[in-house]
C-alpha cells in the first residue's frame, strides 16, 4: 500500500517536471563536464520518476552498507599500521603496495580527532579515514543488490538529491504529507557532526580546487548547509604545523577540520606532486602532527582501488567475523594465472576496467570490441595484469526515465550511489544519488559521462517513522539554517568578489535603465539620438548599424562592455559566495542569467527588447533580499558600497543633476559607517581613487570632493594582501582604462 501511494505521488512529480527543472536552473544546481578539454557548465539533468525502495530492503542495504565501510575502515587503519592483513596473506602485498592510492607519505599516520570504535583484529583502535563512502551499487534483474565500485577518497552527488527532494517537497506538499518516505535532510547535520567530531582545535573548512570543478555547486552547498567556510587553496597557508585559514585583512584563523574536494596528488606539492598549484604547502606535515583532521583521509585510494575491491568480501571476515551481507559482482584478477587465463578465453563475455581510472573512464564491454580490438586489449592484460580486473556482466534492472524531447518514459539503466557517513558512529542516509545513462541500452551511467540523476526514496516503515532523530534535533536543524558567516570568514578574494558582484549588479541594472529611453528617442527620430548614450559608457559612436549596435551592447558576450557581460560577470562572482549569501538568495543573480542568455537566443526580435527588464526586476529582488536577509551587516557594506561607487560612476556618465546625485552618495555615506575602523581591502580604495581622478573631467568636482573624503579617510586602513587567483572575476570593464 505504501509503496503504491509513493507511485502515485511519482506520477504527479511526472507532471510537474517543468516547474521542478526550472527550479533547479534557478538555483544553479550545476555539474560541469569537460568535453574535447574545455570545461562546460550545464545544469544536470534531472528525471522526476524517482527510484523507490521498500523499507524493509533499505533496513538490508542498511546493515550491508555498515558492515562493509566497517570493515574499510580497518583495512585503512591496518595497511597504514601493523599491516596484519598482509602478513597474514589475506591480501597480497603487491596489491597493496603497487596501487596508485597507497601513499607511503601516510603510513604510520593515525588520523586526528575522535578514536574509530575497536574492531576485533585490529589493535589498537585508530582514527577514522572514510569519513564518507560512497558506495555505488547496482540491482539486479532477481532484485539482489550487488555493489560495484567503493568510492573513499572524495565521493560527490549527496548535495542534488538533498536540493532537489526540497522542491519536490514544496511541489506536492500535500502528497508528501499523505506518503511516507523517509525525511532526507539529515545530511548536511550528519557530515558536520563528523567533522566536530574528528576536529581539532578550530574552524571547519570546505576546500574547493576552485571554481571550475565540475561539483563546484556541491562544495559551495555543502558549505552553506553545514555552516563552514568555502575555501580555495590559497585561502589557507600552515605555520607551525598548524592550519591557518586567512582573512581578507591577513589575520589568521586556526583551522580544525579539513573537508577537501581535492584529489590526494594535488593536495600538497611539498608532500606529493611538486607540480600541484591547488595545494596547500605543509598541509600533510599538519596532519601527520596530528594538527588538523583532513576529510576524508589522504591515502584512502589504497582501499577503493578496483583491484582491492576483490578483497572486501574477505576483509569483512578478517575483521568482523562476519559474512558479507551485500555481494560483490563476481570479480577475475589477472595476476592470477587461473584468473588471467578466465578473462583471455571470455574477453567478449566480459566487462574489463582499468583500476586508475574513474568516472565511467577505462570500462570496456567486450562485446563492444572487434577482434582486433580484444586482441590489443588481451596483450595489454597479459604486459600490465596488475592494471586490469574484469566482471561478470550484471543485467541490472532498468528504471523508467522521462524523455525530454517527447515526453514519453523510456527505460534506461540506472545505479545507487548510497552515502555512508562515520562519525562517533556510522550512518547510511536515508537517500542516495540514483544516476541513469544518457543514452537508452548504455551500461554506463556517470555523471562525467553525461547522465543524468533521480532522487531515491526511501519508504519509511509501517509504523511512520520517518527519519530517526528526535523532534529537539528538527528543531535544531531549523535554527542552524539561520547561520551566517562573520566577516572574520572573508578571505581578499571573496572581499574582491563581494565588492564587484556589487559593482556588476548595479552596471546591469543602471545601463539597462538608461538604455531604454535613449531606445525610444531611436524609434522616434533616428539613430544618431543614441550617440549621446555610447559616449557616456566610452562606446563606440561610429556604429553603422543601429540594430547591430543594440545587439552587441545587449547580448554579446564576448565584448566586455555589453549587459551580458556584466550579468555574466556578477553571476561568475556570485557563485562563489554562495555559502555567505545563501542559495535563496544567489537565484536572483541566477535568474538574470538565464534571462539574458534567453533573450539573446531572441535577439532579432525587436519586440522582445523589453523583456529585458525582467533583469532589472531579477536585480532589485537581490538587492532587497540582501538588505533584509540575516546577512552580516559588513559583507552587506562589501555589496552596496562596490554598487553605490558604480552608480555614482555611471550617474556622472550620464550628467544626471546634483539633486539625483544625493541619495547615492547618502547611501555610500551609510555603507561605509558600518566599515568604521575597519581595515578595507584594497579594490575599495583604488575603485574610489579612480573614480575621484575622472569626476572633475565630467563637471562634478563637489562630488569628487566629497569621495575625497572617504578616500582620506580609508587612508592606513587598506588591507594589502595581494590576492593570488582572482580568475578575472573583475577584469570585463567599460573601458581600458578603468581599474
Amino acid at each position: 500500500m505504501i509503496e503504491s501511494a509513493a507511485r502515485r505521488l511519482a506520477h504527479e512529480l511526472v507532471n510537474r517536471r517543468e516547474a521542478i527543472n526550472r527550479e533547479l536552473s534557478r538555483n544553479g544546481v550545476r555539474f560541469g563536464i569537460y568535453k574535447n578539454g574545455e570545461y562546460h557548465d550545464r545544469l544536470f539533468p534531472y528525471d522526476p520518476v524517482p527510484r523507490i525502495i521498500e523499507s524493509d530492503e533499505f533496513d538490508e542495504l542498511e546493515k550491508g552498507l555498515k558492515q562493509r565501510v566497517n570493515a574499510l575502515n580497518a583495512y585503512l587503519k591496518d595497511i597504514y599500521s601493523d599491516k596484519a592483513i598482509i602478513h597474514d596473506g589475506v591480501v597480497p602485498e603487491e596489491y597493496v603496495y603497487t596501487s596508485v592510492g597507497y601513499f607511503p607519505q601516510v603510513n604510520g599516520v593515525t588520523p586526528p580527532g575522535g578514536i574509530f570504535a575497536h574492531i576485533a583484529g585490529v589493535t589498537p583502535p585508530g582514527g577514522i579515514f572514510a569519513h564518507i563512502a560512497g558506495e555505488d551499487l547496482v540491482q539486479g534483474e532477481d532484485g539482489r543488490w550487488w555493489v560495484l565500485e567503493d568510492n573513499l577518497r572524495i565521493p560527490s552527488g549527496a548535495s542534488y538529491p538533498l536540493f532537489v527532494r526540497d522542491i519536490e517537497r514544496r511541489i506536492s506538499p500535500r502528497l508528501f504529507r499523505d506518503v511516507r518516505i523517509r525525511d532526507n535532510r539529515e545530511y548536511p547535520r550528519l557530515l558536520r557532526k563528523a567533522m566536530d567530531f574528528v576536529s581539532t582545535e578550530g574552524i571547519v573548512v570546505v576546500l574547493t580546487p576552485g571554481r571550475y570543478n565540475s561539483a563546484f555547486f556541491e562544495h559551495a552547498y555543502l558549505a552553506e548547509k553545514t555552516g563552514a567556510a568555502l575555501a580555495f587553496p590559497e585561502d589557507l597557508e600552515v605555520v607551525d604545523n598548524k592550519v591557518y585559514f586567512l582573512d581578507y585583512a591577513g589575520k589568521r584563523h586556526r583551522v580544525g577540520v579539513v573537508y577537501r574536494r581535492l584529489s590526494d596528488e594535488f593536495l600538497d606539492p611539498f608532500s606529493f606532486s611538486p607540480d600541484s598549484v591547488i595545494g596547500v604547502p605543509g598541509l600533510l606535515s599538519a596532519y601527520r602532527a596530528g594538527n588538523v583532521a583532513i576529510v576524508n583521509a589522504p591515502g584512502n585510494g589504497a582501499a577503493d582501488d578496483k583491484a582491492i575491491y576483490y578483497f572486501v568480501p574477505q576483509m569483512i571476515k578478517y575483521y568482523l567475523g562476519e559474512e558479507p551481507i551485500l555481494h560483490n559482482a563476481p570479480t577475475y584478477m589477472p595476476m592470477f594465472e587461473a584468473d588471467r587465463k578466465e578473462v583471455l578465453n571470455r574477453m567478449g563475455e566480459l566487462v574489463i576496467k582499468d583500476v586508475a581510472e574513474a568516472g565511467g573512464y577505462g570500462v570496456v564491454f567486450g562485446s563492444s570490441l572487434d577482434a582486433a580490438a580484444r586482441e590489443e586489449l588481451a596483450d595489454r592484460i597479459k604486459e600490465e595484469p596488475r592494471r586490469f580486473i574484469a566482471q561478470e556482466v550484471i543485467q541490472f534492472r532498468d528504471i523508467d526515465v522521462v524523455d525530454p524531447k517527447t515526453g514519453e518514459m523510456s527505460p534506461r539503466k540506472c545505479d545507487l550511489r548510497a552515502f555512508v557517513v562515520t562519525g562517533k558512529n556510522t550512518h547510511v542516509w536515508y537517500s542516495g544519488l540514483t544516476r541513469y545513462s544518457s543514452v537508452p541500452g548504455q551500461m554506463i551511467v556517470n555523471s562525467s559521462q553525461g547522465g543524468g540523476f533521480k532522487d531515491t526514496w526511501v519508504l519509511a516503515p509501517e509504523t511512520g517513522v520517518e527519519h530517526e532523530y528526535g523532534t529537539e534535533v528538527q528543531m535544531a536543524n531549523l535554527l542552524s539554517q539561520s547561520r551566517h558567516h562573520s566577516l572574520a570568514l572573508v578571505t581578499a578574494s571573496k572581499a574582491d568578489n563581494l565588492y564587484w558582484l556589487g559593482r556588476y549588479t548595479e552596471r546591469a541594472f543602471t545601463t539597462l535603465n538608461q538604455f531604454f529611453p535613449f531606445y525610444d528617442r531611436v524609434m522616434d527620430t533616428d539613430v544618431d539620438a543614441f550617440r549621446p548614450f555610447a559616449h557616456a559608457l566610452d562606446l563606440p559612436e561610429d556604429f553603422e548599424d543601429f540594430d547591430g549596435f543594440v545587439e552587441s551592447f545587449l547580448y554579446d558576450g564576448s565584448n566586455p562592455d555589453s549587459v551580458r557581460s556584466a550579468v555574466t560577470s556578477a553571476f561568475n562572482n556570485a557563485v562563489i559566495l554562495r555559502p555567505e549569501l545563501s542559495s535563496r538568495l544567489l537565484q536572483y543573480v541566477e535568474l538574470a542569467m538565464t534571462n539574458i542568455t534567453d533573450a539573446a537566443k531572441h535577439a532579432a526580435d525587436a519586440e522582445d527588447i523589453y523583456n529585458q527588464r525582467d533583469i532589472t526586476d531579477d536585480m532589485l529582488a537581490f538587492w532587497g533580499g540582501i538588505e533584509n536577509s540575516p546577512v552580516d551587516p559588513t559583507l552587506k557594506a562589501f555589496i552596496f558600497i562596490g554598487k553605490y561607487l558604480e552608480r555614482i560612476d555611471l550617474y556622472t556618465r550620464f550628467g544626471l543633476t546634483m539633486e539625483e546625485m544625493e541619495a547615492p552618495l547618502k547611501k555610500l555615506a551609510s555603507y561605509s559607517m558600518i566599515l568604521d575602523g575597519m581595515p578595507l581591502p584594497s579594490c575599495f580604495a583604488d575603485g574610489l581613487s579612480w573614480l575621484v581622478g575622472q569626476l572633475p573631467s565630467r563637471g562634478y568636482q563637489e562630488v569628487a570632493d566629497s569621495l575625497k573624503k572617504y578616500l582620506d579617510d580609508y587612508s592606513g586602513r587598506v588591507s594589502a594582501l595581494a590576492i593570488k587567483d582572482m580568475g578575472s572575476l573583475s577584469s570585463m570593464n567599460m573601458d581600458a582604462k578603468r581599474p
